[in-house]
C-alpha cells in the first residue's frame, strides 16, 4: 500500500524528480518519519508500471518474473565461468530458478528492489570479470571496470546492498582468477608483484567508499528509527539479549536457505524469540554454524595438495591420473587440453594470461567466492553496523542465495567426484535432481498463499500467530 498504492511519486502529476529526494515510501529523506530505503531506479519501474496499467497488479508482476528470468538467465552464465560447460552450470541455474525464498522477492511485488538490484549486481560482476581477462592485453579493460562501477550504483539505487558487488568483484580478482592464497596477498604487495591486480582493487575500493558517503549524506546523515515491534533483540536493554539474539539470526537464515519449509512474509516481534540466556539450547545451534563456516573458510583459503595435483594433470571421464589421485570433476579441467596445444603456440604471440584464463577455477576457489556471495551481501542485513527494520526478512535471502546455490552445487560435484562405485555417483546425481524438484514444488505451493491478502496472512499464523 505504501510503495505504491499511496506512494505520491507514482503519479503522473508529481514530478518525477521527486524520486530521487524521497524514499522508497515517497517520504522526504531528510524527514524525521523517513524509512531511509532510497530506491529510486525501483520506484521509478512501479511509476512506468503505474503509467503503462494502472493499478491493474498484472503488469507489475510481470515485470517482476520476467526480472527473475533475466536474473536466473545472468546467473546461470557467470555459473559456467566457474564450473565450465556441462551439467553442473544446469544445476547452479535450476536450484537458483526453483529455490522457494525467492518467493516473496517475486511474487511480492516490493520485492522488485531485491530483483533489480540482484540483476545489476550481476551486470556489475560481469563486467568486472571483463577487464580482468582483458586486463593488460586491451584498452578496453577500462571501459569494463567503468562499466562495472556505473552497475555496481545502479545495482545500489535499487537496494542499498547492491553495493556489495564491488567486495564481491574483488574476491574474484584475487582468489578465482589471480589464484591467490590469503598468505600469499601480503608478500605479492611488498615485493611489487600483479600491480595492476592492485590498483583494479583500489579502484573498488574508492568507488564504493564514495558511493557509500553519498548515499549517507543524501540521506541526513542520520540512521532511520524502527518501532521495537519490528526487531525486539534491537530494542532490548540487555546487551547479551541482543549479542546473542544477533549472532543466532544469521544461522535461522541459513536453516531458511538450507530447508525451506516453514516460510512467512512477517517475522516481527515474537516470530523468532529472543535469546536471554547462554543455557538456551539454540546456542548450539549459534555454535556450530560459525564453527562449521569458519572451517570451510579457513580450508578454502588455505587450500589443499590435490589443488596441485589435479591443475598439473588432465583427468577425464572421473578417472584417476597416474599418480592415483583423482580429479575435481569431469568437466573442470577439460579445457586444459586447450591450453596443452597451445603451450606450443605460446612463443608466436599468445600472453600467458589468456592460456590461463582457459582454466577453471579450483574446488576451494569457488568455495571461498561461494561463502563471499553468500556472507557480504547479507552483512547489512545483520545488525552490526546499524539496526533494521526487520527481524528476518526472505527477500533480503535473493542476493545471498547466488552464494549458496553454487555451494550445494560445489559440494554435490566433490561428492560425485569422491563417489568410487557407478551406483553412489546415480545416487548424488539424482538426489540432486529430486532436490531441485522439490524446491520447485515448495515454489509453486507457497505461491499459492501470495494469492490474495487473506491467504497470506492465514500462511503467517503459525510464525506469528500474535501478529
Amino acid at each position: 500500500s505504501r510503495a505504491i498504492k499511496t506512494n505520491q511519486d507514482l503519479l503522473p502529476e508529481t514530478p518525477w524528480t521527486h524520486i530521487f529526494y524521497n524514499d522508497f515510501w515517497g517520504t522526504l529523506l531528510t524527514h524525521s518519519g523517513s524509512h531511509k530505503s532510497y530506491r529510486p531506479l525501483c520506484t521509478l519501474s512501479f511509476r512506468i508500471n503505474h503509467a503503462v496499467g494502472g493499478m491493474d497488479p498484472w503488469g507489475y508482476h510481470l515485470v517482476n518474473v520476467l526480472l527473475h528470468a533475466a536474473v536466473t538467465g545472468l546467473f546461470t552464465n557467470f555459473s559456467r565461468i566457474l564450473f565450465g560447460d556441462g551439467y553442473w552450470t544446469l544445476i547452479a541455474g535450476l536450484l537458483f530458478a526453483s529455490h522457494p525464498i525467492h518467493t516473496e522477492a517475486v511474487a511480492g511485488i516490493v520485492g522488485r528492489a531485491d530483483i533489480g538490484a540482484c540483476l545489476f549486481f550481476l551486470l556489475s560482476l560481469m563486467c568486472y570479470v571483463k577487464h580482468c581477462s582483458t586486463r593488460g592485453s586491451s584498452p578496453s579493460t577500462w571501459g569494463w571496470i567503468l562499466g562495472a562501477g556505473l552497475c555496481a550504483g545502479c545495482s545500489m539505487l535499487w537496494k542499498e546492498q547492491g553495493v556489495t558487488v564491488l567486495a564481491i568483484s574483488a574476491v574474484y580478482d584475487i582468489f578465482v582468477f589471480h589464484r591467490l592464497k590469503m598468505h600469499q596477498i601480503i608478500p605479492a604487495l611488498y615485493k611489487g608483484k600483479n600491480l595492476t591486480l592492485f590498483f583494479s582493487i583500489g579502484l573498488l575500493t574508492s568507488w564504493g567508499t564514495a558511493l557509500l558517503g553519498v548515499r549517507l549524506y543524501w540521506m541526513g546523515n542520520k540512521p532511520p528509527s524502527f518501532s521495537n515491534s519490528d526487531n525486539p533483540a534491537a530494542d532490548s536493554d540487555s546487551f547479551l539479549t541482543r549479542t546473542l539474539t544477533f549472532f543466532y539470526l544469521p544461522t535461522k537464515n541459513l536453516w531458511l536457505l538450507l530447508c525451506p519449509d516453514t516460510l512467512s512474509f512477517d517475522w516481527s516481534m515474537d516470530a523468532v524469540p529472543l535469546l536471554k540466556a547462554v543455557s538456551d539450547w539454540r546456542n548450539l545451534h549459534t555454535v556450530a554454524f560459525y564453527a562449521g563456516l569458519l572451517l570451510l573458510g579457513y580450508s578454502s583459503l588455505k587450500g589443499s595438495s590435490n589443488e596441485r595435483e589435479c591443475n598439473g594433470k588432465t583427468v577425464m571421464n572421473g578417472k584417476q591420473n597416474a599418480n592415483g589421485h583423482s580429479c575435481h570433476s569431469e568437466v573442470e579441467y577439460k579445457t586444459l587440453e586447450v591450453k596443452s596445444s597451445l603451450a606450443s603456440k605460446e612463443e608466436n604471440g599468445i600472453k600467458k594470461h589468456e592460456v590461463q584464463k582457459l582454466q577453471l577455477p579450483s574446488t576451494e576457489n569457488i568455495v571461498i567466492l561461494s561463502l563471499s556471495l553468500l556472507i557480504v551481501p547479507f552483512v547489512p542485513a545483520t545488525n552490526l553496523f546499524f539496526y533494521v527494520g526487520f527481524v528476518i526478512a526472505e527477500r533480503v535471502l535473493y542476493v545471498p542465495s547466488m552464494g549458496f546455490c553454487l555451494l550445494v552445487t560445489v559440494g554435490v560435484r566433490a561428492l560425485y567426484v569422491k563417489a568410487q562405485k557407478r551406483f553412489l555417483k546415480n545416487l548424488v546425481f539424482c538426489s540432486t535432481a529430486a532436490l531441485i524438484v522439490f524446491y520447485g514444488l515448495k515454489t509453486v505451493v507457497r505461491n499459492g498463499d501470495w494469492q490474495n491478502e487473506e491467504m497470506l496472512y492465514r500462511s503467517g499464523i503459525k510464525v506469528n500467530p500474535a501478529k
